[in-house]
């Protein structure tokens, strides 16, 4: 399109469409684009513009390898062409077969057409992003004229390179349009914002930046779009882990060599602390696996402990307390302290609360081995047992009906192992599953300030020493190392990529070190038969960090 035309003063109403799409579903993506357009369209809105991949949602993965991908996407724009505004521009993204070669594509449509389209140029293939392996990264910058203003269309990892920008500066754009599905983890805001205030600051031009909202799978969207001038400032910054359209009028001022971007008056959701952030991804991450996967509600093990309170804590802010239960299991080994635990957690948040005793299932099950057992020492196998027998209960419930078991495991036991197979490990869904032990105890807290009138989780569950309850008196301290001294060796190997050597260097002991990496190391094999659960890390297990289980690579090398 041209960029030729004169420059003048402009006010431009713009919609930042930071919604929830559901991956596959291109049908209801594509009704969900125009009920959200109408609505945008009634508000005045001139520019609507929507997320990376808007029509597969994010990540499609292999559905982007299915033959009828192209047919679905072919039929879905037509249908756009046909209905949206013809007097409102509409920027989607989309993947777009071009011969034999797939593109992650930003359309823009104006008067029933698609009047023009970018294909990404920076494909991410790294930690959760493997791009390259479906798509072919375009080469053309895409600088188009709306109301007399060049603005150039870009998609979420151009924006991590200076090239992008670059091309944009000499095709002669004033204000960039970012499409993104970004997802969470510590600290990601920040790191955007740092980003597109560098980008800015280099083009000399405002960008528009949407983002996706939402939970997929492992990953969740936390939104946060933004509008920031050309020298980098903010002006506006939707709340993070919300789903809405916002709607803004945009002052575009040209002078000599930049476009001026104003708003009326800034709007600047807060970020909030590292607690509120997470705990609010975790609420978003349960609350749309169990919808978009149609689970009627769900059901966890309560233990009295700190992890299963805060998981169910989450469970009853995602999907309501009427849809979750909480099932008490006790062992002889479960202390009156556990049973009055779990029973002040379960009634605090309102949710069904059962307790269904396991010594007669457990009895029953050693009398069918004990001809197997003779002979041999009793071990951790009778543990192991205890839990499984728990496994085995909750998945009955689950099945019958139709409620998701979600598993309790954090972090830090999901890194060395410290669960078990089939048995607390069986489930969906683990809601902690990147969480480590301590921030645990940190988000604890902080659902318990939310409702100080009534906090869901005992100030003695936040207050005594973790323990499984497998054994006679036993803790978790009595064989791993105290949490946060693992927390912190565990963020640097798995995290960080630091070698054994390099942790001991920071003056911890060399023997726990040793220990530590050679158990994570060594229980590879679980944590790949391990339910998803919510990323909130730079690296989570799983898409994160794929490492071979058959392996002789040197422990902590």
């Amino acid at each position: 399109m041209s960029t030729d035309q004169p420059l003048s003063d402009q006010s431009l109403k713009v919609t930042l469409a930071q919604l929830n799409f559901m991956v596959g579903d291109i049908v209801g993506n594509t009704q969900m684009v125009l009920d959200a357009v109408i609505e945008a369209h009634q508000q005045g809105s001139e520019l609507v513009l929507f997320p990376e991949l808007t029509l597969t949602g994010y990540p499609p993965e292999d559905l982007l390898l299915r033959p009828s991908i192209e047919n679905r996407i072919t039929r879905a724009l037509a249908e756009l062409k046909l209905k949206l505004p013809g007097d409102c521009y509409v920027l989607i993204g989309y993947p777009r077969m071009k011969g034999d070669q797939l593109f992650n594509a930003a359309g823009l449509f104006h008067g029933g057409e698609l009047v023009a389209e970018y294909f990404k140029q920076e494909l991410p293939n790294y930690q959760v992003f493997d791009e390259k392996r479906y798509f072919v990264a375009g080469s053309e910058p895409c600088v188009v004229n709306i109301k007399g203003i060049p603005m150039a269309i870009t998609i979420c990892e151009d924006i991590w390179h200076a090239s992008p920008m670059e091309q944009a500066s000499q095709q002669g754009a004033k204000l960039m349009l970012n499409l993104n599905a970004s997802p969470y983890h510590l600290d990601k805001g920040g790191v955007r914002e740092a980003l597109v205030k560098q980008r800015s600051q280099q083009g000399n031009m405002g960008i528009v930046y949407v983002n996706l909202s939402g939970g997929q799978d492992e990953l969740v969207f936390d939104g946060g779009s933004m509008v920031a001038d050309q020298a980098g400032e903010l002006l506006f910054r939707a709340p993070e882990f919300a789903t809405d359209l916002y709607h803004m009028d945009l002052l575009l001022k040209p002078s000599d060599d930049f476009l001026a971007v104003e708003l009326e008056q800034r709007s600047i959701t807060e970020h909030g602390d590292i607690e509120a952030s997470v705990y609010n991804a975790l609420v978003m991450g349960v609350r749309d696996y169990v919808n978009k996967n149609g689970f009627k509600g769900a059901v966890l093990g309560l233990s009295g402990g700190i992890d299963s309170a805060v998981t169910l804590a989450v469970a009853v802010d995602a999907i309501g307390p009427e849809r979750v239960e909480a099932v008490m299991m006790p062992f002889r080994y479960t202390s009156q302290m556990s049973l009055d635990d779990a029973e002040a957690e379960a009634n605090r948040l309102g949710v069904r609360y059962s307790v269904l005793p396991i010594e007669p299932m457990y009895e029953s099950f050693m009398g069918i081995l004990e001809s197997e057992f003779t002979g041999a020492k009793k071990d951790t196998t009778e543990e192991n047992l205890q839990a499984r027998c728990r496994g085995v209960l909750l998945m009955a419930i689950s099945n019958k009906k139709g409620y998701i078991v979600l598993t309790t495991g954090n972090k830090s036991e999901m890194a060395v192992g410290y669960s078990t197979l089939y048995g607390d490990m069986a489930g969906g869904f683990d809601v902690l599953k990147d969480v480590p032990k301590t921030l645990v105890y940190r988000l604890a807290n902080y659902r318990n300030k939310l409702t100080p009138e009534n906090p869901p989780i005992p100030q003695n569950v936040i207050d005594r020493p973790p323990s499984a309850e497998l054994a006679p008196d036993q803790k978790d301290q009595d064989s791993l190392p105290d949490y946060d001294s693992l927390d912190r060796i565990l963020e640097m190997y798995v995290e960080q990529d630091k070698s054994a050597q390099d942790i001991i260097r920071e003056g911890f002991d060399e023997q726990v070190v040793h220990k530590v990496l050679r158990l994570v190391d060594l229980n590879e094999y679980k944590r790949r038969q391990a339910p998803v659960g919510v990323r909130i890390t730079p690296r989570g297990f799983g898409r994160d960090r794929r490492y071979p289980i058959t392996c002789r690579w040197p422990a902590g090398e």
